[in-house]
């Protein structure tokens, strides 16, 4: 599967998307992944931003209303449409295109930083998108992204829970196994009946590689590793979405910030 096939599969979901998204049911973003994110991000006031997979805007307008002047890009023209809306209700400054992660329709040395949530494993050559960040960065600038946690997103997961029903281990397998765009049936484990008779499951493939292959796809492009962070979710954040409290036993999430 190529690029842009992938995000063919991606703009038929981005509809249920935005609008499960919209209306709270991805706590692991809204609880944990994306607070995890801001905490450790370097201060963006007044910095030149992009924002790269940036989905239907929700992340990239949290960084504008951090002080960043943010330009945006997404492969689907769904939540393109989407993102410019809401820029259209609540103007932030952003700017929103429709483009390619592996194709930035940018100059060299454009950006101070870039950003990307939860896009890079789900496209077949991640390795394209890093080289690209890198060439649209200033001299110093970082790249900050999320990613699911390779050693944890395997494609057999199974949560060991206890008689009182919380997670107290995972059996997973295989971690070593190439997939290259097989294709997945899910949705957020708490959504509504009625929100699921309406918008089904997503249909989107999935992809892996190991934590080796993620560190050298970082270095050899040429950038060095500043941070890593493998979010928990603590006890007041599964006292506010009691979903999360597998998030206190692996990790679902894998953050880096390289810098050029």
């Amino acid at each position: 599967m190529d690029n842009q096939e992938a995000g063919r599969y991606w703009n038929g979901a981005a509809e249920a998307w935005t609008a499960l998204t919209r209306a709270g049911f991805d706590i692991y973003r809204d609880g944990l992944n994306t607070p995890a994110f801001f905490s450790t991000l370097p201060d963006i006031q007044g910095k030149k931003g992009l924002d790269i997979g940036c989905g239907e805007g929700h992340n990239t307008r949290l960084l504008a209303r951090q002080g960043a002047s943010m330009q945006a890009i997404d492969i689907s023209d769904i939540f393109i449409g989407h993102a410019k809306v809401k820029e259209e209700e609540e103007p932030l400054g952003i700017g929103f295109q429709v483009a390619s992660a592996t194709a930035l329709p940018f100059g060299n040395e454009q950006f101070d930083f870039a950003s990307s949530f939860m896009c890079l494993m789900d496209m077949p050559d991640p390795e394209k998108a890093l080289a690209e960040a890198y060439r649209v960065l200033k001299p110093g600038g970082f790249l900050q992204f999320s990613i699911t946690h390779p050693c944890f997103d395997n494609l057999y997961r199974k949560n060991l829970r206890d008689e009182h029903g919380k997670t107290y281990a995972i059996q997973l397998g295989p971690y070593f196994k190439t997939v290259n765009g097989e294709l997945f049936e899910w949705t957020f484990g708490n959504i509504s009946a009625e929100m699921h008779a309406k918008y089904g499951k997503f249909r989107v493939p999935y992809f892996n590689k190991t934590l080796t292959e993620w560190v050298n796809a970082i270095l050899s492009t040429g950038f060095h590793i500043e941070m890593m962070n493998e979010p928990s979710a603590d006890d007041e954040a599964v006292r506010e979405y009691p979903g999360l409290q597998d998030a206190q036993v692996y990790a679902y999430f894998l953050h880096f910030r390289c810098r050029k």
